[in-house]
């Protein structure tokens, strides 16, 4: 047995669809409710309902091509696995980088959330953690102490993740949904909708740039933690699409009910004030807007939702990307000691230990919400690249293997996720994306570390294959600089003429990535490895029917 199947065998499959779908939706909904209605208002006004539907449009397009890949690769840490089955070490590495940065930067932007809510509690030492822009010395402390607790319910056992994520979901799910209507209920004042600017008082670039930096992809990016646990899944060939899908389409239907209730239930008052949408500035939305309007009890109800719902997700995703470390070991990107799984809790430990370390790193580093929900963002976008790319080398590559999912649509539907993403990432506007790319660079030196000391004949095709992906981030930030002004570039790039420019480069990027693939040893492994699982399978049943017989 491999070291690779022997570490995959200590998980424990005891999840099935409905604690997929609890993962899945646990994820989405963490922060994301709390910030993302302000913050989306703030940037497109009242036109934020649509950033919230263009958002799951573009996350559900996305998800349909990793369901797929998914169903196919059931392992742990599965996002950061299949850019190296169809492209190799380089291409698979940075896709790895990208979805690892922007998973684990999540876990210390719930922490901050939770903190800066409790900020607006009328006590002084409350006050005094959050300065109005990001945490104090005190606030990070207390984040800190968060980020413990997320990690300690982890060390234990999957079973006691899933019984504990599962009653947390169930407590995000309703207190949202109460939230809408309790504010709807109580203040409806439908001037807000036109006064103030009008429905686009940023004009339709706002209402785009909101999708990439207001929190939206970090909301809706929550759909890969079921993928991520996929090794963990009872029967992922149905199990997995259902929870991914399920999760995004419930979770639009809360976003959308609270932003409608956010942008009614703003005092108008406020609204002049600060001169419109893009002026208001709230510690705590939601329970701002409930003291406001008398619903003080609706405002405790979210002060102790503001620590259920960001460390329910906290937890979820101290684990999935325990699960991505594990896979980049497995990549033969990091040490072997953190491919290691504690056989008696199926927990990786070590790997749970590393990803503590980083988020620490990113709380001292970013202390607001805000920035670190744009930081995720665009890195999000540029690890979701690879998938639409992947999933149709794959079929080219490796048309044999199973599939338990396979949409026929998705010779379109993989391009045009491809367009997505990379409208999604110039929307993000510069100089945030050329930021984080270059956060994508940084990556690489561990990259050349492992696979530079490679004979060059071995080492030539993972270059040329991953070309691609490099071309393409280096082209897509010189696009968002020199691209049009109402996304922060230099204007060399007419309003329309940009947007048709970005959606031609994705298609280009995407012939480039599925003409590159090629049989690399990783797919080249996991094809022998599944060819053993199916042969282990049937002389299972085989025995099975002996023995009945």
């Amino acid at each position: 047995m491999s070291t690779e199947q022997g570490s995959s065998s200590n998980y424990r499959r005891s999840l099935g669809t409905v604690a997929l779908t609890a993962v899945g939706l646990g994820s989405i909904i963490g922060s994301g409710w709390l910030f993302g209605a302000e913050r989306a208002a703030a940037l497109a006004g009242p036109a934020a309902i649509f950033s919230w539907v263009i958002g799951a449009v573009v996350a559900l397009t996305i998800a349909l091509t990793y369901t797929e890949l998914g169903s196919m690769f059931p392992k742990a840490g599965g996002m950061v696995r299949y850019g190296q089955y169809s492209h190799g070490s380089l291409a698979g590495y940075l896709a790895a980088w990208a979805n690892w940065i922007a998973i684990v930067s999540v876990i210390p932007g719930e922490a901050t959330a939770s903190i800066q809510y409790v900020s607006s509690w009328d006590f002084g030492w409350a006050q005094g953690l959050y300065d109005g822009k990001e945490l104090t010395g005190t606030g990070v402390a207390a984040s800190s102490v968060l980020l413990v607790f997320y990690f300690f319910l982890n060390w234990f056992a999957i079973s006691l993740f899933a019984k504990t994520n599962t009653a947390i979901t169930v407590f995000k799910v309703v207190v949202p949904a109460l939230t809408a209507g309790a504010l709807l209920l109580a203040h409806l004042d439908t001037d807000n909708l036109t006064a103030h600017g009008g429905f686009t008082p940023n004009g339709w670039s706002a209402v785009f740039s909101a999708v990439a930096v207001s929190g939206i992809v970090w909301a809706f990016n929550g759909f890969q933690s079921p993928l991520n646990m996929a090794g963990e899944a009872r029967d992922p060939g149905k199990s997995l699409p259902k929870a991914v899908i399920g999760s995004i389409l419930i979770a639009l239907v809360i976003y959308l009910a609270l932003q409608a209730a956010f942008l009614l239930a703003v005092p108008a008052a406020d609204l002049s004030q600060t001169g419109g949408w893009s002026g208001l500035s709230f510690n705590s939305p939601l329970a701002d807007l409930s003291l406001a309007w008398g619903l003080n009890w609706l405002a405790l109800l979210l002060y102790a939702d503001a620590f259920v719902s960001p460390s329910g997700t906290g937890m979820i995703y101290a684990a999935t990307t325990s699960r991505m470390i594990h896979g980049v070991q497995e990549n033969g990107h990091l040490p072997g000691v953190f491919g290691r799984v504690d056989p008696r809790t199926g927990v990786p430990r070590p790997a749970l230990l590393l990803n503590l370390v980083v988020a620490f790193v990113f709380l001292a580093v970013f202390r607001g919400w805000g920035s670190i929900a744009e930081i995720v963002g665009v890195a999000t976008v540029i690890s979701y690249v690879t998938g639409p790319v992947a999933v149709m080398s794959l079929r080219r590559l490796a048309p044999e293997l199973p599939r338990p999912v396979r949409l026929r649509a998705m010779p379109v539907i993989a391009p045009t996720a491809m367009v997505f993403g990379s409208l999604v990432m110039y929307w993000a506007r510069w100089p945030l994306t050329g930021k984080v790319i270059f956060i994508m660079a940084i990556g690489l030196p561990i990259w050349a570390w492992y696979e530079l000391r490679k004979p060059w004949a071995e080492l030539k095709p993972h270059l040329k294959a991953g070309a691609w992906m490099v071309t393409y981030l280096l082209v897509m930030a010189f696009v968002s600089w020199a691209g049009g002004e109402e996304f922060g570039g230099r204007g060399y790039l007419a309003p329309g003429w940009d947007i048709l420019v970005v959606a031609l480069l994705g298609l280009g990027f995407y012939g480039w990535g599925v003409r590159s693939a090629w049989p690399n040893p990783s797919l080249a492994g996991v094809t022998a490895e599944m060819a053993v699982a199916v042969a282990d399978a049937r002389e299972g049943k085989s025995n099975l029917e002996q023995m009945a017989g």
